[in-house]
């Protein structure tokens, strides 16, 4: 199914002229002095002009030594459209260097585009986003992000953001649940995410079901999980995608630690579709597989099913991942355990 893509493209009033750059150390100091011109053209200008020099890590160092991020700053507050989707283009250019990182760090930039969250422009929205998202994969980015408070707006701007923005929230909100999972839980994170799980695009599917992996790696997500999430998950083991199944089989291995996630996931009939997982020797999800099975061989009723399918097991034993293969052991020692 097509679905409508974000256009980075700009207005067709506005002029695309570059404005012209000076050679050697001036470019920049000259940047700057034109990204405070009261000409709104000026600006433009200047802005895309440096959309292109940030490019060069070298240049993102010099950009953040010389402050050119409090400028910034100031501009995504413009009323001028055109100078915040740039801008937002500016500093989503600049994350992808480790310099650029840091400093948007250090200087606070991350609250400052919190307020760009419900700009009426889709590509300013989905620049920022993309901005949390490449600032998440560094664990300091995503303990700020969780600090500005940004979480619980992630978390609804789940039920109103398009496709391909929703994909970019996810992706931030695998990072930062990783780190800290209490905010999004009190902020109904799982029954959002739940309804993401049966969402028509394979890659909503399966970055949902990511997220609620890591939310099941806290003690009180697993528990949330259980509750809500564990036959939708079983479900998804049959999904016709390999990254779905292998999403879905790691939020059932954390959600079957609990006693309560067990029995739910065995009542589900979590069984027959995870002994298939570990048979395709190609699955992505074998390993979690395997190892959400031994916890349901922890339970009376699934070690009296899983003692007729030891064979499933024995057959991983010859996998070359040294993972699968202690797994396996692990399994069959749980499985043919007798009391």
């Amino acid at each position: 199914m097509a679905h409508a893509r974000i256009s980075a493209n700009l207005p067709p009033n506005i002029d695309p002229t570059k404005a012209p750059i000076a050679f050697g150390r001036r470019a920049l100091p000259k940047l700057n002095e034109e990204l405070q011109s009261p000409e709104l053209l000026t600006q433009q200008q200047a802005l895309m002009a440096l959309c292109d020099l940030v490019h060069d890590p070298e240049k993102v160092y010099q950009a953040v030594e010389l402050g050119f991020l409090d400028n910034l700053k100031t501009l995504l507050r413009h009323h001028d459209s055109t100078i915040r989707c740039k801008t937002t283009e500016v500093l989503y250019i600049m994350v992808m260097h480790n310099v650029g990182r840091q400093g948007l760090i250090q200087n606070g930039v991350i609250s400052a585009l919190a307020e760009l969250l419900d700009d009426p422009v889709d590509i300013c929205r989905k620049n920022t986003h993309q901005t949390f998202e490449m600032m998440a994969k560094l664990p300091e980015g995503a303990v700020d992000i969780l600090h500005a408070g940004l979480i619980p707006f992630l978390v609804l701007k789940l039920k109103t953001e398009p496709d391909e923005i929703q994909e970019l929230i996810l992706d931030t909100l695998s990072n930062c649940l990783r780190v800290e999972a209490s905010e999004a839980l009190a902020n109904g994170a799982v029954t959002i995410l739940k309804e993401k799980l049966t969402h028509s695009s394979v890659a909503i599917r399966s970055k949902a079901a990511w997220v609620l992996l890591e939310i099941g790696t806290h003690p009180e997500g697993k528990t949330t999980i259980c509750e809500e999430v564990t036959p939708v998950l079983v479900s998804l083991l049959e999904d016709a995608d390999p990254e779905v199944q292998a999403s879905a089989a790691g939020a059932l291995m954390f959600a079957a630690v609990k006693p309560q996630g067990r029995f739910s996931a065995l009542g589900a009939g979590a069984i027959p579709p995870l002994l298939k997982l570990v048979a395709e020797e190609t699955s992505k999800a074998r390993l979690s597989a395997i190892k959400a099975l031994t916890m349901l061989a922890e339970v009376p009723e699934g070690r009296k099913t899983l003692l007729g399918h030891t064979e499933a097991f024995q057959q991983c034993l010859n996998d070359p991942s040294e993972a699968v293969k202690r797994a396996a052991q692990i399994a069959i020692r749980v499985i043919q355990w007798k009391p």
